[in-house]
């Protein structure tokens, strides 16, 4: 009985016996840690969308539970990701927590459904730089709304007024006693995620993300500090089921863009850290269509119990292999460590300060932006660095989704422009220039060769331009790969017209005498 169930962990071509045992072991381990790191993460993210603490736990479960036993990647580990925050504290502000299942159900079912059509491996093909764009774009927003949550203050809604307002913000902190002690608090849950890693002792027993939480838990309750903690309601309570009233809401067009958004981000998202997970490890390699549908599977679920949308989270899965995981049972048993906690502590979630979640997101905000990147980048593909750079601001003006729209835009011209490669080719030019008088009346013969698109026209009219004005040009479209119809017509309407004016100019020298 033991080694059937190890069996379906491992699936085809798994091991048994002892090799079986240890790599159940190996497993078992594994996902503690994982659980020890997803617990800070899916708190935290949940407190900075605006939702209950509680909704973070469910779709981390979730995440275990039912996309960690479904098959596509073997080792990601899903849950609450940094990357959707803004969206989700948008999205909340706008329709209120009880609309966030529609959203999140329907985001689901379209993922089951591009699953269902082999549409995983297209997301493939999205610009690497309209990612990175937006992971930056996401970082910077969080940065700057969770600034406020260090000092326990509340964040303007929109991107531009987080970034303006900070100035303001630390005007008031500088003048609160109980601002700077939370300051103080969310400033030292950041340098012990940065320096805890060094102590590679301490990191092996315990990760950063939690080792952080619990010391700054730790002094707030010893000093007694008077800042704010997370609120905890339990986890039945903080389940909100969509109702009727609910999916009316997606009449609206403004729904229906958060739902595409929500789509988009968490499937991209999602695939591009199983490519990343899959340079981790020597076994089996991802099946993008599979791991979409094993996804909307996990959202559809979270939809239905009123949860935050979930994703792949590339920190989650590296620690999940990083920790010596062989199979998807890793990401199963986290989820019911997870379950276990939730159900059993729950009154642990209420000693937490803001503030340290908070700092916790100020460093996975700071880990979504390529800042290592971005030097070699400009250097090799400059294109491409102006497409991540224009990507993320656009995030930060306007919002998520038209911020991606932008990127991805913007990624589609600079590939059609990169790809509308035309030469011109002109035979005839000698026969201008010899001793033969009639010579100079043959017509010139262009050879169009490439793709011509419209993005070229303007180059192609202006090398035709500089032809001989007293020749006749006869055009040869043949060697072009491809031409749009804008393009056509215009070199036609062009040739037309000049061989008109040729011929006009002809007959009229032949009218005036010698």
């Amino acid at each position: 009985m033991r080694n059937s169930l190890l069996d379906r962990f491992r699936g085809a071509g798994g091991t048994s016996g002892s090799s079986g045992a240890k790599t159940f072991r190996a497993d078992f381990t594994a996902s503690l840690v994982v659980f020890l790191v997803a617990v800070p993460l899916c708190v935290g993210v949940a407190v900075a969308s605006g939702v209950p603490a509680e909704l973070g736990l469910i779709t981390g479960i979730v995440g275990g539970l039912v996309t960690g036993f479904l098959p596509g990647s073997s080792l990601q580990v899903s849950g609450p990701a940094a990357g959707l925050t803004v969206l989700v504290y948008e999205a909340v502000e706008q329709y209120g927590v009880a609309a966030l299942g529609v959203l999140v159900l329907i985001s689901g079912l379209l993922q089951l459904a591009m699953g269902a059509l082999g549409l995983g491996r297209w997301f493939r093909a999205i610009s690497v730089a309209v990612v990175q764009g937006m992971l930056a774009g996401i970082g910077l927003v969080l940065i700057a709304g969770q600034l406020y949550a260090l000092a326990d203050a509340k964040a303007p809604s929109s991107g531009l007024d987080k970034i303006f307002g900070i100035p303001e913000l630390i005007g008031d902190v500088a003048g609160s006693g109980d601002a700077l002690k939370a300051l103080a608090v969310g400033v030292g849950t950041i340098a012990v995620l940065v320096l805890w890693p060094r102590f590679r002792q301490g990191a092996k027993v315990l990760p950063a993300p939690l080792a952080a939480v619990a010391l700054a838990t730790g002094a707030t309750a010893i000093f007694d500090l008077p800042i704010a903690r997370v609120e905890v309601k339990g986890l039945l309570d903080a389940i909100q089921p969509p109702g009727g009233s609910e999916f009316q809401a997606l009449a609206e067009v403004g729904v229906i863009g958060t739902v595409l958004a929500f789509t988009l981000i968490a499937s991209a998202e999602s695939l591009f850290s199983a490519a990343a997970v899959d340079r981790l490890h020597d076994g089996p390699r991802t099946d993008y269509d599979k791991e979409l549908m094993a996804q909307g599977a996990g959202n559809a679920v979270c939809g239905v119990l009123g949860a935050l949308p979930m994703t792949a989270v590339i920190v989650r899965s590296a620690a999940n292999v990083q920790a010596g995981a062989k199979t998807k049972a890793s990401r199963v048993l986290h989820g019911v460590w997870l379950l276990v906690f939730a159900v059993l502590f729950p009154s642990a979630l209420g000693i937490i300060p803001v503030a340290t979640l908070a700092g916790v997101l100020v460093y996975s905000g700071w880990k979504l932006i390529p800042t290592k990147d971005l030097v070699p980048l400009w250097r090799s593909h400059r294109g491409e660095a102006i497409i991540l750079v224009v990507t993320a601001g656009a995030i930060v003006i306007t919002n998520m989704f038209e911020g991606v729209i932008i990127g991805l835009l913007m990624a589609v011209a600079k590939t059609a422009w990169e790809t509308s490669h035309v030469h011109v080719e002109v035979s005839g030019r000698e026969n201008g220039d010899g001793a033969d008088a009639g010579a100079g009346d043959k017509p010139l013969h262009v050879r169009v060769r490439g793709n011509a698109t419209f993005l070229r026209l303007p180059k192609l009219l202006d090398e035709l331009e500089g032809l001989p004005r007293e020749r006749e040009i006869e055009l040869d479209l043949t060697g072009l790969r491809h031409v749009d119809h804008a393009c056509e017509m215009a070199l036609a309407t062009w040739t037309e017209r000049h061989n008109a004016v040729v011929k006009r100019d002809a007959a009229l020298d032949e009218r005036v005498p010698a």
